[in-house]
């Protein structure tokens, strides 16, 4: 591929600011007959869908709460869907907003990683990918972090370039290890001949724990899938735990095996591609995806909403 990904993010203090830099980029993108998504909260989707007016009919429009609550969802559900729908060979823009000051700590380092990734998974691609960071009630950490993943800076002073940009280390420096589960949780050891095991204990735990049957199904399906990648990548066993936290039962998996490209999981995977499917149905699955992975083993902690 040959086109150009443009990634700024828009620090914006109120909404003269955020409508002065996301109604032009929108409007100039449908004046150049150009495919538009805008992928917000839904409080500032309302607002952009009003100012506006008859153009929000020819903008494809998404509330981020709902398609992009799992971070990692968001590149392959959002930006990907949307960029590569049709044949259209032609720049896409999009307005995504993948941070917003009702983000939780837990959900963050995947936030971050996300933005740090969208570099990579969009190279070569002609596409524009606008990010608002709302300067007046982020933390200046969160707002040093956009400036590190992100190449041009835009706010109400104009337009400069990221002296701070650095996607790979944004990644490896979001990769900590999780804090450890509770000491009560419940633990099962499993290999190849246990894969039917780890449904069953995932799924009961989840049902005693609050969840619906079918969102119990839904976190069994996902905690497969990972245990399945440690059987088969991680060395052939692995640990699964479960606990519930607030508003959500937690699963995780851990094994002596090494994920290595951090998209995996976070891109589509074409027809004739091999593996790589497993971690995208995780993503799809559960509202949470957490992972850490280096030479010492892979944790992966998946969280589903419960009620």
């Amino acid at each position: 591929m040959t086109g150009r990904c443009d990634h700024p993010a828009l620090f914006y203090r109120g909404w003269a600011d955020y409508l002065a830099g996301t109604v032009p980029f929108i409007r100039d993108g449908l004046a150049a007959d150009q495919r538009v998504a805008v992928a917000v909260p839904g409080p500032n989707l309302a607002v952009l869908r009003s100012a506006l007016g008859g153009d929000a009919g020819r903008v494809h429009m998404l509330d981020m709460n709902e398609v992009g609550r799992n971070p990692g969802r968001i590149i392959p559900g959002v930006l990907r869907a949307f960029a590569d729908e049709g044949t259209d060979t032609g720049r896409v823009r999009i307005v995504g907003e993948p941070i917003w000051p009702g983000r939780t700590d837990v959900e963050y380092p995947a936030c971050v990683q996300h933005e740090a990734l969208i570099n990579r998974a969009f190279e070569g691609r002609d596409v524009t990918i606008l990010c608002p960071y709302h300067a007046a009630e982020l933390a200046p950490e969160v707002l040093a972090d956009a400036e590190a993943t992100h190449p041009v800076l835009v706010d109400r002073e104009g337009v400069r370039v990221s002296d701070a940009f650095a996607p790979e280390e944004m990644v490896d420096r979001y990769n900590r290890p999780l804090p450890p589960p509770p000491g009560d949780c419940a633990t099962l050891r499993f290999d190849v001949d246990g894969l039917a095991a780890v449904r069953r204990f995932v799924s009961g735990h989840a049902v005693a724990a609050g969840l619906s049957e079918w969102r119990a199904g839904d976190l069994a399906m996902a905690v497969n899938e990972l245990a399945t990648n440690s059987v088969v990548h991680g060395g052939g066993a692995g640990t699964v735990r479960t606990w519930a936290e607030t508003g959500h039962v937690v699963c995780e998996t851990a094994d002596p095996g090494w994920i290595t490209d951090p998209l995996v999981g976070r891109q589509p995977v074409p027809p004739d591609g091999v593996g790589g499917r497993g971690l995208l149905l995780v993503n799809e699955l559960a509202d949470l995806v957490r992972m850490h992975s280096a030479a010492t083993g892979t944790t992966v902690r998946v969280y589903v909403r419960r009620g």
